[in-house]
Protein backbone atom coordinates (compact mmCIF):
# COMPACT_ATOMS: atom_id res chain seq x y z
CA UNK A 1 0.00 0.00 0.00
CA UNK A 2 1.71 3.65 -0.89
CA UNK A 3 1.93 5.98 1.84
CA UNK A 4 -0.27 8.64 -0.01
CA UNK A 5 -2.25 8.45 -3.18
CA UNK A 6 -4.20 11.10 -5.02
CA UNK A 7 -7.94 11.98 -4.59
CA UNK A 8 -10.77 14.42 -6.37
CA UNK A 9 -11.94 16.32 -3.23
CA UNK A 10 -14.54 18.54 -3.28
CA UNK A 11 -14.24 21.84 -0.84
CA UNK A 12 -15.89 24.70 -0.25
CA UNK A 13 -14.31 28.24 -1.14
CA UNK A 14 -16.37 31.23 -0.34
CA UNK A 15 -19.40 29.70 0.38
CA UNK A 16 -18.84 27.56 -3.33
CA UNK A 17 -18.30 24.01 -3.68
CA UNK A 18 -14.55 23.42 -5.62
CA UNK A 19 -13.12 20.01 -6.65
CA UNK A 20 -9.09 19.59 -6.82
CA UNK A 21 -6.92 16.46 -6.63
CA UNK A 22 -5.07 16.09 -3.21
CA UNK A 23 -2.47 13.69 -2.16
CA UNK A 24 -3.95 11.92 1.03
CA UNK A 25 -3.32 9.12 3.28
CA UNK A 26 -5.14 5.99 4.55
CA UNK A 27 -5.65 7.63 7.81
CA UNK A 28 -7.40 10.75 5.83
CA UNK A 29 -9.81 8.33 5.14
CA UNK A 30 -13.30 7.86 7.28
CA UNK A 31 -13.29 5.39 9.91
CA UNK A 32 -15.70 3.29 8.70
CA UNK A 33 -14.91 -0.76 8.82
CA UNK A 34 -14.01 -1.87 5.18
CA UNK A 35 -11.16 -0.70 3.38
CA UNK A 36 -11.32 -1.02 -0.17
CA UNK A 37 -8.61 -0.58 -3.02
CA UNK A 38 -9.98 1.18 -5.65
CA UNK A 39 -9.57 0.08 -8.92
CA UNK A 40 -12.65 2.22 -10.98
CA UNK A 41 -15.62 4.49 -10.95
CA UNK A 42 -17.74 6.40 -12.90
CA UNK A 43 -18.69 9.40 -14.15
CA UNK A 44 -22.32 10.11 -13.83
CA UNK A 45 -24.61 13.23 -14.48
CA UNK A 46 -24.42 14.20 -10.67
CA UNK A 47 -20.32 14.02 -10.55
CA UNK A 48 -20.85 16.50 -13.48
CA UNK A 49 -22.56 18.77 -11.13
CA UNK A 50 -20.71 18.01 -8.05
CA UNK A 51 -16.74 18.59 -10.02
CA UNK A 52 -17.75 21.45 -11.58
CA UNK A 53 -19.73 23.06 -8.89
CA UNK A 54 -22.69 24.09 -10.84
CA UNK A 55 -24.77 22.77 -8.02
CA UNK A 56 -23.82 22.18 -4.36
CA UNK A 57 -24.12 18.37 -4.66
CA UNK A 58 -21.38 18.04 -1.70
CA UNK A 59 -22.90 18.53 1.58
CA UNK A 60 -20.37 17.97 4.15
CA UNK A 61 -17.32 19.17 2.28
CA UNK A 62 -14.39 18.30 2.32
CA UNK A 63 -15.30 15.35 0.69
CA UNK A 64 -13.75 12.79 -1.65
CA UNK A 65 -15.80 12.93 -5.17
CA UNK A 66 -17.44 9.85 -6.96
CA UNK A 67 -20.80 8.20 -6.08
CA UNK A 68 -19.74 4.67 -7.44
CA UNK A 69 -16.59 2.60 -6.72
CA UNK A 70 -15.76 -1.17 -7.57
CA UNK A 71 -12.45 -3.17 -5.87
CA UNK A 72 -11.07 -5.64 -3.75
CA UNK A 73 -11.21 -5.59 0.16
CA UNK A 74 -8.24 -4.62 1.93
CA UNK A 75 -9.17 -4.61 5.04
CA UNK A 76 -12.45 -5.56 7.23
CA UNK A 77 -13.59 -5.28 10.71
CA UNK A 78 -16.77 -6.80 9.31
CA UNK A 79 -17.29 -10.63 9.61
CA UNK A 80 -19.60 -10.18 6.13
CA UNK A 81 -16.65 -9.06 4.36
CA UNK A 82 -12.88 -11.04 3.65
CA UNK A 83 -9.69 -9.15 2.38
CA UNK A 84 -9.46 -10.49 -1.19
CA UNK A 85 -13.44 -10.09 -2.02
CA UNK A 86 -14.07 -7.96 -5.49
CA UNK A 87 -17.09 -5.49 -3.87
CA UNK A 88 -19.08 -2.48 -5.06
CA UNK A 89 -20.59 0.56 -3.85
CA UNK A 90 -23.51 2.73 -5.53
CA UNK A 91 -25.01 5.29 -4.02
CA UNK A 92 -25.43 5.97 0.15
CA UNK A 93 -24.80 9.21 -0.14
CA UNK A 94 -21.13 8.84 -1.32
CA UNK A 95 -20.56 12.36 -2.67
CA UNK A 96 -22.70 13.93 -0.54
CA UNK A 97 -22.74 13.58 2.81
CA UNK A 98 -19.87 10.78 2.86
CA UNK A 99 -16.15 10.48 0.79
CA UNK A 100 -16.78 8.19 -2.72
CA UNK A 101 -15.10 6.64 -5.44
CA UNK A 102 -12.58 9.00 -7.14
CA UNK A 103 -9.60 7.95 -4.84
CA UNK A 104 -7.19 4.64 -4.72
CA UNK A 105 -8.91 3.73 -1.16
CA UNK A 106 -11.66 4.48 0.42
CA UNK A 107 -13.20 3.16 3.56
CA UNK A 108 -16.90 2.01 3.69
CA UNK A 109 -19.96 0.62 6.02
CA UNK A 110 -20.03 -3.12 5.11
CA UNK A 111 -23.90 -3.02 4.72
CA UNK A 112 -23.16 -0.26 2.00
CA UNK A 113 -21.23 -3.19 -0.15
CA UNK A 114 -22.12 -5.52 -2.66
CA UNK A 115 -20.10 -8.59 -4.15
CA UNK A 116 -19.53 -8.09 -7.68
CA UNK A 117 -21.47 -10.64 -9.47
CA UNK A 118 -18.91 -14.00 -11.14
CA UNK A 119 -19.99 -12.23 -14.52
CA UNK A 120 -18.49 -9.32 -14.30
CA UNK A 121 -15.21 -8.04 -13.54
CA UNK A 122 -14.57 -4.53 -11.71
CA UNK A 123 -14.62 -2.88 -14.65
CA UNK A 124 -17.45 -4.02 -16.02
CA UNK A 125 -18.99 -3.65 -12.37
CA UNK A 126 -18.52 0.19 -12.83
CA UNK A 127 -19.73 0.37 -16.74
CA UNK A 128 -22.54 -0.74 -15.57
CA UNK A 129 -22.41 1.64 -11.74
CA UNK A 130 -24.81 3.61 -10.88
CA UNK A 131 -26.79 4.66 -14.05
CA UNK A 132 -26.76 0.75 -15.22
CA UNK A 133 -28.19 -0.20 -11.36
CA UNK A 134 -30.79 2.38 -11.50
CA UNK A 135 -31.90 1.01 -15.13
CA UNK A 136 -32.07 -2.15 -12.96
CA UNK A 137 -34.13 -1.16 -10.78
CA UNK A 138 -36.45 0.88 -13.27
CA UNK A 139 -36.85 -2.42 -15.23
CA UNK A 140 -37.94 -4.28 -11.90
CA UNK A 141 -40.70 -1.47 -11.04
CA UNK A 142 -42.66 -1.65 -14.38
CA UNK A 143 -42.30 -5.61 -14.59
CA UNK A 144 -43.81 -5.78 -10.84
CA UNK A 145 -46.44 -3.19 -12.18
CA UNK A 146 -46.94 -5.23 -15.33
CA UNK A 147 -45.89 -4.02 -18.66
CA UNK A 148 -49.06 -3.44 -21.12
CA UNK A 149 -49.51 -4.48 -24.58
CA UNK A 150 -47.00 -1.95 -26.46
CA UNK A 151 -43.56 -0.95 -26.68
CA UNK A 152 -41.71 0.15 -23.84
CA UNK A 153 -40.27 4.21 -23.94
CA UNK A 154 -36.80 4.80 -22.80
CA UNK A 155 -36.29 8.42 -22.96
CA UNK A 156 -32.53 10.00 -22.51
CA UNK A 157 -31.79 6.54 -24.20
CA UNK A 158 -28.20 7.20 -25.45
CA UNK A 159 -26.82 8.12 -21.46
CA UNK A 160 -26.06 6.06 -19.40
CA UNK A 161 -29.19 5.06 -17.70
CA UNK A 162 -31.02 5.11 -21.17
CA UNK A 163 -28.52 2.80 -22.63
CA UNK A 164 -28.13 0.05 -20.08
CA UNK A 165 -32.45 0.47 -20.00
CA UNK A 166 -32.48 -0.08 -23.59
CA UNK A 167 -30.71 -3.35 -23.19
CA UNK A 168 -32.64 -5.27 -20.52
CA UNK A 169 -36.01 -4.28 -22.05
CA UNK A 170 -34.83 -5.56 -24.95
CA UNK A 171 -33.15 -8.58 -23.52
CA UNK A 172 -36.92 -9.42 -21.81
CA UNK A 173 -38.17 -9.42 -25.22
CA UNK A 174 -40.42 -6.01 -25.24
CA UNK A 175 -40.28 -3.90 -28.15
CA UNK A 176 -37.93 -0.65 -27.42
CA UNK A 177 -38.93 2.88 -28.56
CA UNK A 178 -35.89 5.46 -27.69
CA UNK A 179 -35.86 8.63 -27.05
CA UNK A 180 -33.05 10.92 -27.84
CA UNK A 181 -31.81 14.43 -29.29
CA UNK A 182 -28.82 12.63 -31.08
CA UNK A 183 -29.66 11.25 -35.01
CA UNK A 184 -26.10 10.08 -35.10
CA UNK A 185 -27.02 7.71 -31.39
CA UNK A 186 -29.66 5.65 -33.92
CA UNK A 187 -27.33 2.71 -35.13
CA UNK A 188 -25.75 2.69 -31.63
CA UNK A 189 -29.01 2.18 -29.41
CA UNK A 190 -30.25 -0.04 -32.45
CA UNK A 191 -27.56 -2.49 -31.81
CA UNK A 192 -28.93 -2.08 -28.18
CA UNK A 193 -32.18 -3.35 -28.94
CA UNK A 194 -34.42 0.09 -29.77
CA UNK A 195 -36.35 -0.97 -32.93
CA UNK A 196 -38.39 2.42 -33.16
CA UNK A 197 -37.03 6.11 -32.37
CA UNK A 198 -38.62 9.42 -31.10
CA UNK A 199 -37.05 12.98 -31.07
CA UNK A 200 -36.27 14.79 -27.57
CA UNK A 201 -38.08 17.53 -29.18
CA UNK A 202 -41.51 15.99 -29.76
CA UNK A 203 -41.69 14.98 -26.39
CA UNK A 204 -40.96 18.49 -24.68
CA UNK A 205 -43.60 19.87 -26.53
CA UNK A 206 -47.02 21.25 -24.79
CA UNK A 207 -49.59 18.97 -25.28
CA UNK A 208 -53.24 18.03 -23.57
CA UNK A 209 -53.54 16.13 -20.16
CA UNK A 210 -54.54 13.18 -22.54
CA UNK A 211 -53.11 12.24 -25.66
CA UNK A 212 -53.13 9.42 -28.15
CA UNK A 213 -51.95 6.30 -26.08
CA UNK A 214 -48.37 5.14 -27.81
CA UNK A 215 -46.52 3.08 -24.91
CA UNK A 216 -47.06 0.08 -22.39
CA UNK A 217 -44.63 1.58 -19.80
CA UNK A 218 -42.11 3.82 -20.13
CA UNK A 219 -38.47 4.69 -17.98
CA UNK A 220 -37.71 8.37 -17.71
CA UNK A 221 -34.47 9.57 -16.55
CA UNK A 222 -35.55 13.48 -18.07
CA UNK A 223 -38.65 14.68 -15.55
CA UNK A 224 -40.09 18.17 -16.35
CA UNK A 225 -42.24 18.86 -19.54
CA UNK A 226 -41.15 15.58 -20.85
CA UNK A 227 -42.35 13.48 -18.24
CA UNK A 228 -45.67 15.61 -18.60
CA UNK A 229 -45.75 13.86 -21.95
CA UNK A 230 -45.02 10.92 -21.29
CA UNK A 231 -47.99 10.01 -18.44
CA UNK A 232 -50.77 11.47 -20.83
CA UNK A 233 -48.97 8.95 -23.56
CA UNK A 234 -48.89 5.82 -21.68
CA UNK A 235 -51.79 2.97 -22.49
CA UNK A 236 -54.36 2.78 -19.73
CA UNK A 237 -53.38 0.79 -16.99
CA UNK A 238 -49.41 1.55 -17.74
CA UNK A 239 -46.86 2.58 -15.51
CA UNK A 240 -43.81 4.91 -15.87
CA UNK A 241 -40.49 4.58 -13.60
CA UNK A 242 -39.19 8.05 -13.43
CA UNK A 243 -35.61 8.35 -11.96
CA UNK A 244 -33.96 11.65 -13.66
CA UNK A 245 -34.46 15.00 -13.81
CA UNK A 246 -32.20 16.37 -16.58
CA UNK A 247 -35.07 18.18 -17.32
CA UNK A 248 -36.21 19.77 -14.51
CA UNK A 249 -37.72 18.76 -10.91
CA UNK A 250 -41.08 20.27 -11.74
CA UNK A 251 -44.13 19.25 -14.20
CA UNK A 252 -45.63 21.79 -15.56
CA UNK A 253 -48.98 21.66 -17.17
CA UNK A 254 -49.37 18.51 -15.56
CA UNK A 255 -52.93 17.13 -14.44
CA UNK A 256 -54.42 13.76 -12.52
CA UNK A 257 -56.15 13.03 -15.34
CA UNK A 258 -53.68 10.08 -16.47
CA UNK A 259 -53.71 9.03 -13.42
CA UNK A 260 -57.61 8.61 -12.12
CA UNK A 261 -58.82 8.05 -16.05
CA UNK A 262 -56.40 5.61 -17.31
CA UNK A 263 -55.35 4.39 -14.33
CA UNK A 264 -51.74 5.21 -15.00
CA UNK A 265 -48.86 4.50 -12.23
CA UNK A 266 -45.90 7.11 -11.70
CA UNK A 267 -42.96 4.83 -10.28
CA UNK A 268 -40.60 7.14 -8.38
CA UNK A 269 -37.29 5.09 -8.37
CA UNK A 270 -34.54 5.89 -5.65
CA UNK A 271 -30.75 4.61 -6.20
CA UNK A 272 -29.34 6.14 -3.27
CA UNK A 273 -30.72 4.81 -0.30
CA UNK A 274 -32.78 1.44 -1.63
CA UNK A 275 -32.07 -1.11 1.11
CA UNK A 276 -29.88 -4.18 -0.01
CA UNK A 277 -32.48 -6.52 -0.77
CA UNK A 278 -33.65 -4.40 -3.78
CA UNK A 279 -29.85 -3.52 -5.02
CA UNK A 280 -29.37 -7.40 -4.94
CA UNK A 281 -32.34 -7.55 -6.97
CA UNK A 282 -31.17 -5.12 -9.32
CA UNK A 283 -27.61 -6.82 -9.73
CA UNK A 284 -28.96 -10.29 -10.04
CA UNK A 285 -31.33 -9.15 -12.99
CA UNK A 286 -27.70 -6.64 -14.31
CA UNK A 287 -26.09 -10.94 -14.07
CA UNK A 288 -29.05 -12.59 -15.99
CA UNK A 289 -29.58 -9.81 -18.69
CA UNK A 290 -27.14 -8.05 -19.97
CA UNK A 291 -24.13 -9.40 -21.70
CA UNK A 292 -20.65 -8.49 -20.86
CA UNK A 293 -19.52 -8.04 -24.08
CA UNK A 294 -22.33 -5.40 -24.81
CA UNK A 295 -20.86 -3.71 -22.36
CA UNK A 296 -17.50 -2.99 -24.23
CA UNK A 297 -20.26 -0.79 -27.41
CA UNK A 298 -21.04 1.45 -24.74
CA UNK A 299 -18.29 2.22 -22.32
CA UNK A 300 -15.26 4.46 -22.89
CA UNK A 301 -12.25 4.10 -20.00
CA UNK A 302 -10.63 7.76 -19.14
CA UNK A 303 -8.31 8.75 -16.49
CA UNK A 304 -9.32 10.12 -13.24
CA UNK A 305 -6.47 12.90 -14.53
CA UNK A 306 -9.40 14.06 -17.06
CA UNK A 307 -12.12 13.96 -14.99
CA UNK A 308 -12.64 18.33 -14.55
CA UNK A 309 -12.99 17.88 -18.40
CA UNK A 310 -15.19 15.06 -18.91
CA UNK A 311 -17.81 17.21 -15.82
CA UNK A 312 -18.56 19.36 -18.54
CA UNK A 313 -19.18 16.92 -21.29
CA UNK A 314 -21.84 14.81 -19.56
CA UNK A 315 -23.64 18.24 -18.30
CA UNK A 316 -23.48 19.23 -21.91
CA UNK A 317 -25.13 16.42 -22.74
CA UNK A 318 -21.57 15.18 -25.19
CA UNK A 319 -21.41 11.45 -23.29
CA UNK A 320 -22.95 8.95 -24.88
CA UNK A 321 -23.17 5.29 -23.01
CA UNK A 322 -20.47 5.10 -20.25
CA UNK A 323 -17.52 6.41 -18.71
CA UNK A 324 -15.75 4.42 -16.80
CA UNK A 325 -12.84 6.06 -14.50
CA UNK A 326 -10.01 4.61 -13.75
CA UNK A 327 -8.82 5.52 -10.51
CA UNK A 328 -5.22 4.39 -10.79
CA UNK A 329 -4.32 7.43 -13.90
Amino acid sequence: MPEDFQALVIEETDGKPKAAFKSLTVDDLPSHDVLVEVEYSTLNYKDGLAISGKQKIARKPPLIAGIDLAGTVVESRSAEFKPGERVLVNGWGLSETQSGGYTRYQRVKAEWLVRIPDRFSTKHAMAIGTAGYTAALCVDAIERWGVRNGPVLVTGAAGGVGSIATALVSARGYSVTASTGRLATHEYLAKLGATAFVSREELSMEGGPLQKERWGAAIDVVGGLTLVNVLSQTLYGGAVAACGLAGGAGMPKATVLPHILRGIALLGVDSVMAPQAVRQAAWARLARDLEPDRLASITTEEPMSKLPQLANLILSGDVRGRIVIDVTR
